[in-house]
């Protein structure tokens, strides 16, 4: 993974790139198959990052309105009494999928991630975004 825009911190053997918001959004277009990621405050509704690659995607539109996504799933868990947090919530349709994952460490933000189905791997788009949002300093 790419340390562009951040800066890396040594610990022994194990290296960790510590990426800002403009360098996480590089590395999401990264994930094969990625056509718009963002990252979202879905508190406010407020993106506060996003990239396109499809001038037919209105990824600021989708964002704000996978807010409403998010809170009514953190609404229904609580009123369900359902402890910890959602990993990722996914979104499939026909040629693409979208992929929400609240940030567990940055409470009120996710980031938001919408692949093209036949060129990008679901399993590794979910790895790859877990993997983005542990080295994502706000």
């Amino acid at each position: 993974m790419s340390s562009r825009g951040g800066s890396s911190v040594s610990s022994g053997r194990l290296q960790t790139s510590v990426l800002g918001i403009n360098a996480s959004l590089d590395e999401m277009m990264n994930i094969g198959g990625a056509f718009a990621c963002a990252l979202v405050d879905f508190e406010g509704g407020m993106t506060l990052g996003a990239r396109t690659r499809r001038s037919d995607f209105d990824i600021e539109l989708a964002a704000s309105g996978n807010t409403n996504v998010v809170r009514a799933k953190m609404m229904v868990m609580d009123a369900l009494g359902i402890a910890g947090g959602i990993d990722d919530m996914l979104i499939t349709l026909g040629a693409q999928y979208h992929l929400i994952r609240p940030l567990r460490r940055h409470d009120g933000l996710f980031l938001y991630l919408a692949i093209d189905r036949d060129r990008g791997n679901l399993g590794m788009a979910r790895h790859q975004l877990s993997m983005i949002e542990a080295q994502l300093a706000i």
